[in-house]
């Protein structure tokens, strides 16, 4: 019974928190959500990987570990991806991102922090800070077919991830008027971030609803599978393990759709939308499952 009543803890601030940004979305469908991306990506985002990595005990070698295990996983994202868009008949390059960029951000790092606390929100920021740099390197080379660096060098998320490195690798605590500044800047992101994900899904349409159920599966029933495979192969447990299968099981990325937006054709920003629109309702019953099976068996 304790393990059903954890669950409900873990999982309803995250979907009630979702389904306000959802009756306000559909109440309000002109509803300006400018400011909630624009603080997100530039000052949300950065203080979430400052204040996840440093100030929640987590080491550098848990880092490195971490970051590389979560690494391999979307090697295997890679790999499912290719083969669904190949039989699918897609754009294996431009449609590719959706499969290999979960939402370890917006959903993961707020599940992952009520699971396993604020060690697991440290692992949780390692892993989130990973598919933050994908986003603006891989997802936007995908999305364009073409690298550009200055994308990197202009993104608060870049310096973010290096500072709080340097901080864990030197052993140095970070300063408390910084702590103090990020604890409270994370909090606001977290709630205004999946806020603007209930915002999203009133506006997001599916377009050829087979498709993308087909694809969304890869991302949240094989996605797990993955994480699992990672898990065994290299022997992990503890609550460690739990929070990286939490983050495979993660639905597709709405980042994914921002930068199609930017660099992709009409047609395959449809296709991207599709995807994360179904496989964002296909998790609200994947996700209680895995966060189920973290807590039963990694904690």
């Amino acid at each position: 019974m304790d393990i059903y009543l954890k669950l409900f803890e873990v999982l309803f601030p995250v979907f009630f928190v979702v389904g306000i940004g959802y009756y306000l979305g559909k109440k309000n469908p002109k509803l300006d959500t400018t400011f909630i991306t624009n603080f997100g990506g530039n000052i949300g985002s950065p203080a979430i990987i400052i204040y996840s990595v440093t100030t929640t005990g987590l080491t550098f070698d848990i880092f490195k570990l971490y970051f590389y295990y979560y690494f391999l996983a979307i090697l295997g994202f890679s790999i499912i991806g290719i083969i669904f868009l190949y039989f699918m008949k897609k754009d294996i390059l431009m449609e590719l991102p959706p499969f290999i960029l979960p939402n370890t951000g917006n959903m993961g790092l707020p599940i992952c922090l009520f699971a396993y606390g604020s060690q697991g929100l440290g692992v949780a920021g390692a892993i989130s800070s990973l598919i933050i740099l994908l986003h603006f390197t891989l997802g936007v080379f995908l999305a364009s077919k073409k690298f550009n660096f200055n994308i990197i060098l202009k993104s608060p998320n870049f310096y973010a991830i290096i500072i709080s490195v340097m901080f864990l690798y030197y052993d140095v605590s970070m300063p408390n008027f910084v702590v103090n500044t990020t604890m409270l800047l994370t909090y606001a992101a977290i709630f205004l971030i999946l806020m603007s994900l209930g915002i999203a899904l009133t506006r997001i349409k599916v377009f050829s609803f087979n498709k993308a159920l087909i694809s969304s599966f890869a991302r949240v029933i094989i996605g797990p599978v993955v994480g699992f495979l990672v898990i065994k192969i290299f022997n992990l447990n503890g609550y460690a393990a739990g929070v990286l299968l939490i983050q495979c099981s993660m639905p597709s990325a709405v980042l994914t759709y921002l930068v199609g937006s930017m660099y992709s054709p009409k047609k395959i920003v449809d296709n991207i939308a599709s995807m994360i629109v179904v496989s964002t309702i296909l998790s609200s019953a994947t996700v209680p499952i895995i966060v189920f099976i973290a807590l039963k068996y990694f904690f």
